[in-house]
This record gives C-alpha cells, structure tokens and sequence, in this order.
C-alpha cells in the first residue's frame, strides 16, 4: 500500500490511522516533552554532586524515564487513532520507517523511540551495573518482544493476553527507572513486592490492555446490560479491578492521597473512553491519550508519595 501522492511504500496489509488537528497537537506536545527529556538528561548529568560515569548515569537515568513515558503515551495514540497496523505486523521496522516517522505515523515514531529506551537501558547497564539496570534491561527487551505479538493480536492472530502484558510490562519498565531515581539503593522487585498500591493498579492495567486487545482492531465492545462477549466480560473485570483501585488508595489515602483523587477522576475517564471506543472503534481519539496519561500520574505519584 502507498500513501497517495506519496512514493513511500508501507508494509503489506498496512491500514493507516485517523489524521485529525488534535492528533497534530498532541504530536507537537510529545516532540516538546522529548526535547524536554534530552534537556532534563543533561541537565541532570551536569548538575549531579558527583562528576564522570556517576553524572552520566544520573543524566541517562532522568532522559530514561522521561522516554519510557512518551513511549507510553505515543502508545496511546497509536491506540486512540487507529495507527496500530500503519506498518502492517511487519517488525521492529520497516522499509522507509525514518520518513514515516517524520511524515507523523505514530507507530514508526513509537518503534523508533523504543530503540532509543533499548539503547538507553543498555548505556545504563553497561556503566552502572547493577540489580536496576539489569532488571530495567531485562524488561525492555521482553517488552519489545510482547510489542511485536500486540500486532497479532489486532490482526486476531494472537490472544488479547499478549496485548495485556505488552502493556503491563511498559509500566514496569517505567517504574523501575523511576524508582532507580527516585529512591536509588531500594530494590526494584522488593519495592514491588511491598507496595500493594501498586499492584491493584497494575491489576487494572493489565485488564486494560486485555479489553483493548480482545475487541481488535477497529472493533466495538458495545454496548451492555448482561455481558455475553469476551470482550464485554473482560471489560467487566477491568471495571472491577477499577473499583479495587479507588477501594485500595481510598483505604491507604493518608499515604497516598493524590493518587487516590486522580483514581477517582480515572474512573470517571474511563466510563467516557468506553463510550468514545464504542462511538468510533476504530479511532475513538483523544481520551484514550488522556486516559493513559491518568495511568502515569496515578503510579507516578505512588511512588513519588511512598514512605
């Protein structure tokens, strides 16, 4: 398939997205947040109090999970506009992916900017290594492989779990640089282990991707009253775990009291993007963008909160 007018050649059985002027802003918005991350890094690394490979890996460290959340979002664009087989199930790339990239695909800049946090994480465990940078290693590259099974499951060659733990793991590998900067020294799994905010959370997250992936691509959910498809039940069971979210920080508020007011803007969120997914199931727009960005404001100010 070729763009129209345009000598680029896709991938086979490529579908291309929905292009809209909210889509261009939110592009221009996540470009800025990128140069902010580059910025940020070597601000980090220039102002660290130690000097050498110790400020180079604070520098990366800062840029690292500052990616790993533009990584996320342009995930979901890539969602919330229908770009998701842009380049067809052909991966990680394609041929002319650079000028795809700088044409506004979501998907090329998405596979591109993956390589950036593989190429990262690989730096960091290179110069600081470590149980952090081994773990953070370790989840990328399984990441990046679960990344290639999510287009079989939009291609309903591959079930909707994979989409789930595609999604799950970006977060830890979120989490796990943000937890190396955050509270260096602390284990990354214990830490896991031992917040329980976190993992009703991640609960939910996963059950997200699960809905996404068994509805497919460009597919309703629809609207119900008695759940009768795999993709209504699912959504029932992320409605659940929704609600073991909004139990769990409202019973830990004291300790995490902005995560739990923004759990409840959440929920409110989501009842908004099912009706949007029903409405317009191939590029239901904007709010799944903002509701993923929810997602990272929750977990980030659980960490950030943690005692």
């Amino acid at each position: 398939m070729s763009e129209t007018g345009s000598s680029v050649v896709r991938a086979p059985h490529a579908t291309l997205g929905h292009r809209s002027p909210i889509l261009r802003v939110i592009g221009i918005a996540i470009s800025a947040w990128l140069l902010l991350a580059v910025v940020a890094g070597v601000w980090a690394g220039l102002t660290a109090p130690a000097s050498g490979t110790a400020a180079l890996v604070q520098g990366l460290t800062v840029a690292e999970v500052l990616f790993a959340v533009a990584l996320i979002l342009l995930g979901s664009i890539v969602e919330g506009f229908g770009w998701g087989l842009s380049l067809g199930t052909r991966w990680p790339y394609t041929r002319n992916i650079l000028v795809l990239m700088l044409r506004g695909d979501p998907e090329a800049a998405h596979r591109m900017l993956a390589t950036t946090v593989g190429l990262i994480a690989l730096a960091l465990a290179v110069l600081h290594p470590g149980e952090s940078s081994f773990v953070g290693l370790g989840l990328v590259i399984v990441t990046a492989l679960f990344g290639m099974g999510t287009l079989y499951v939009l291609a309903g060659r591959a079930p909707a779990i994979v989409h789930g733990t595609h999604g799950l793991l970006a977060y830890l590998v979120f989490l796990d640089y943000l937890v190396a900067l955050h509270l260096p020294g602390v284990s990354f799994p214990i830490y896991l282990e031992a917040t329980g905010a976190l993992h009703a959370v991640l609960l939910a997250l996963f059950l997200g991707g699960m809905v996404t992936g068994q509805r497919g691509f460009g597919q309703a959910i629809e609207a119900f009253v008695q759940p009768r498809r795999p993709a209504q039940w699912i959504f029932i069971l992320h409605g659940l775990a929704a609600l073991l979210v909004i139990g769990t920080l409202g019973w830990m508020e004291a300790l995490y009291p902005v995560a739990f007011v923004l759990a409840l803007v959440q929920a409110g969120v989501g009842f908004f993007v099912f009706h949007a997914v029903n409405l317009k199931p191939r590029h239901p727009g904007a709010l799944v963008v903002f509701h993923q960005a929810m997602v990272l404001l929750i977990t980030s100010a659980i960490v950030l909160q943690w005692h």
